[in-house]
């Protein structure tokens, strides 16, 4: 057994009871606490929500652990791989922001960012064509687009819906709808990019990232590794700023919005 393969966690009836217990005591917060978006008697959408992706996750990564092998040496694999990695995201993201038929245009924040990156990439020489380099670069880089697309979607979207009377008066003003959108919806969505801020502030300080220390455990140099981790963080605030920015855009022009009231007391 290798020295990476020793120091990670094993793979036993400990780990598995320790996990059902963190995702118990997770989800028991979230119940006790009443950690809902509303205030409801019994908010036990959380709860339940964090026990389904919990148990998805294990689904998931059991189905990833069987398949990575193929996926990583045929192009064929590796090209399903990343088509299916967009094509979940686009729909978590799209779904947490609305649930009308513009769900789908959070494809644009995602591609933005992370297809421009990938490229440079490729294109320098820096990544090779292989997915066992790729597709984790590229998981990265899509997930934080996905947080930074729902973090700005939503909190515009609800500053949007709460300052619908500042809006009005900005047109009254002469404002054109989309600038005065924009003025609503934009400081509130820049709210998105402060996680990814903080992790970069406080890197080798507060934490140490994933992609620092599982190349110190694959037994590279803490220079390598270091050098990996902060391309990795710099692409990351890259793909979220250019993510939140093209979500804003698309809410303030009203490509990207949600139902009415209206419309949505008659559809339930």
């Amino acid at each position: 057994m290798t020295l990476s393969a020793r120091s990670l966690l094993p793979v036993n009836i400990t780990l598995g009871v320790l996990l059902v217990v963190l995702l118990a005591v997770a989800a028991g917060a979230a119940w006790f606490f009443r950690l809902s978006p509303d205030s409801s008697d019994s908010p036990a959408g959380r709860p339940r929500e964090i026990l389904v992706a919990g148990v998805r996750a294990a689904a998931q990564l059991a189905v990833v652990s069987l398949i990575i092998t193929w996926a990583v040496t045929r192009a064929a694999g590796l090209a399903a791989f990343l088509v299916v990695m967009f094509t979940v995201a686009v729909r978590t993201a799209g779904r947490r922001l609305t649930s009308n038929h513009t769900w789908w245009l959070t494809a644009a924040p995602l591609a933005a960012g992370v297809v421009p990156t990938v490229t440079a990439l490729l294109l320098t020489g820096l990544v090779p064509l292989k997915g066992l380099v790729l597709i984790p670069i590229t998981g990265i880089l899509i997930g934080g687009a996905l947080t930074a697309t729902v973090l700005a979607g939503r909190r515009a979207l609800d500053q949007l819906e709460q300052r619908r009377g500042e809006v009005e008066a900005a047109m009254a003003l002469g404002f054109f709808d989309r600038d005065a959108r924009m003025e609503i919806a934009r400081p509130a969505a820049s709210d998105a990019l402060l996680p990814g801020l903080d992790q970069t502030r406080t890197v080798g300080l507060v934490t140490l990232p994933g992609a620092f220390v599982g190349m110190l455990l694959g037994g590279a140099s803490p220079m390598m590794a270091g050098a990996a981790q902060l391309f990795v963080l710099i692409a990351l605030m890259a793909v979220q700023a250019v993510a939140v920015a093209v979500t804003v855009e698309l809410i303030a022009r009203r490509r990207l919005f949600r139902p009415a009231r209206a419309e949505t007391g008659r559809a339930s």
